[in-house]
């Protein structure tokens, strides 16, 4: 498909308007901005993102395009929201360090102008490794920046290899060192684990690669094979073997180990963060927890902008249309991107509750559970997968390997 454009259906506008009892309170929370980076260089095998490299696009859309369209996106989710001040900003893809640090600027200059930030507002951007520089990360300080999260996945090359990802063993730390001394406090790397061929001296490379990195928040992800990804076809064809779940459950406790004695204590079951044990604020000098992806799993609200992009304001959800061009379109028409949305019931509410705060080091509160769901955490507990700490259920390190199942036994 290099050099055409991807064919897409047409999307039917629909007009989208954020009930009263949505926007009730809307600034006394915690406000998030998210913002979908699609650009990517190459698709790597196992990405089932909503990204496009520029082969796929052809000229239906450009970075310049998005841009505009982003701009026009932002102005009208802060008429419509009342302009809350913004705690945390996560410009995600993709590949946001394409734009390189003038685009990222201009894009928080966005966020910043329709919205305005928080004093002690928390601003992520993902980066390549290899699409970084000191250069790069000085331009996104004198921005505002306050975070950097880098795609690492693996410091083995066959490893790399077989998730098709471009940069070198060793790029990821370097660019790590670089974000710190532009002057960075709260760097990320990104780890994938169990994919085929990996073996444990390839894990421990890894870890040793980043604990030298000095970096002091560490997400870590099973592999997991999307259908319609390179990666699926080929476990498909026999071409490489699907990912083991001991080996899987294996790795992970070897990670959870390694960082924990190098003082990354795990907040959520595939984070860990230096004073991430979350006794403290978020926020708090020292806790190098993800404040924006804790929104997430709090419950918060947060405005989605970008193609494919979600969004949740007080228990409604919904999300964009996903091709550049479609979004684009509709935003210079004069309307939301909004490809469709949904109205969360008390129990839908409740229901993902239990599911994203089991996974949180600060534990699911007993409060939040019925009667059933109550007795069915004691059995939990009696199970050895979780304790009581302080009246929340907070998950052993065997339950963590068994999150799901957890999840599945007390909503049961």
């Amino acid at each position: 498909m290099s050099g055409s454009a991807v064919s897409t259906p047409a999307v039917v506008p629909t007009p989208f308007e954020l009930p009263d009892r949505a926007l009730a309170g809307v600034g006394s929370r915690p406000f998030g901005v998210y913002v979908h980076v699609p650009f990517c260089a190459t698709r790597c095998g196992y990405c089932d993102f909503n990204t496009y490299t520029a082969g796929e696009l052809g000229t239906s859309a450009s970075p310049q395009s998005w841009l505009e369209a982003l701009k026009r996106e932002l102005a009208t989710a802060a008429e419509m929201t009342g302009a809350p001040s913004v705690d945390t900003v996560f410009v995600g893809g993709g590949t946001p360090s394409l734009l390189g640090g003038d685009g990222l600027a201009e894009v928080l200059g966005a966020v910043r102008q329709s919205f305005g930030l928080a004093d002690d507002a928390e601003v992520t951007t993902e980066s390549n490794p290899e699409s970084t520089s000191p250069e790069f990360f000085a331009a996104l300080r004198e921005a505002g920046f306050t975070r950097i999260s880098l795609g690492m996945q693996s410091a083995a090359e066959h490893v790399l290899k077989v998730l098709d990802r471009t940069h070198t063993p060793g790029r990821a730390v370097a660019a790590a060192r670089e974000a710190r001394a532009a002057g960075f406090d709260h760097v990320n790397l990104d780890l994938i684990y169990g994919t085929p061929g990996e073996t444990d001296a390839d894990l421990d490379k890894s870890l040793d690669a980043v604990l030298n990195a000095g970096v002091d928040h560490v997400s870590a992800y099973a592999l997991i094979v999307e259908d319609g990804t390179a990666l699926a076809r080929k476990v498909r064809r026999g071409e490489l073997p699907a990912p083991d779940d001991d080996v899987l459950a294996s790795r992970y406790e070897r990670i959870d180990a390694r960082l924990a004695d190098a003082g990354l204590t795990w907040y959520e079951v595939s984070n860990w963060a230096a004073n991430g044990d979350g006794r403290g604020a978020s926020g708090a000098t020292g806790d190098a927890r993800c404040r924006h992806n804790l929104g997430y799993w709090d419950g918060g609200d947060w405005w989605g902008a970008g193609p494919g992009a979600h969004s949740h304001v007080g228990g409604v959800r919904w999300w964009n249309v996903k091709h550049p061009a479609r979004y684009a379109d509709r935003l210079t028409a004069g309307e939301l991107p909004v490809g469709g949305s949904e109205t969360l019931t008390a129990e839908d509410v409740h229901v993902e509750r239990v599911m994203l705060t089991v996974r949180l080091r600060t534990g699911l509160p007993l409060s939040d559970l019925h009667d059933s769901e109550r007795a069915a955490a004691e059995r939990v507990v009696e199970d050895g997968l979780a304790v009581i700490e302080a009246d929340h259920l907070v998950l052993t390190d065997r339950g963590r390997l068994l999150a799901d199942a957890v999840v599945r036994d007390i909503l049961d």
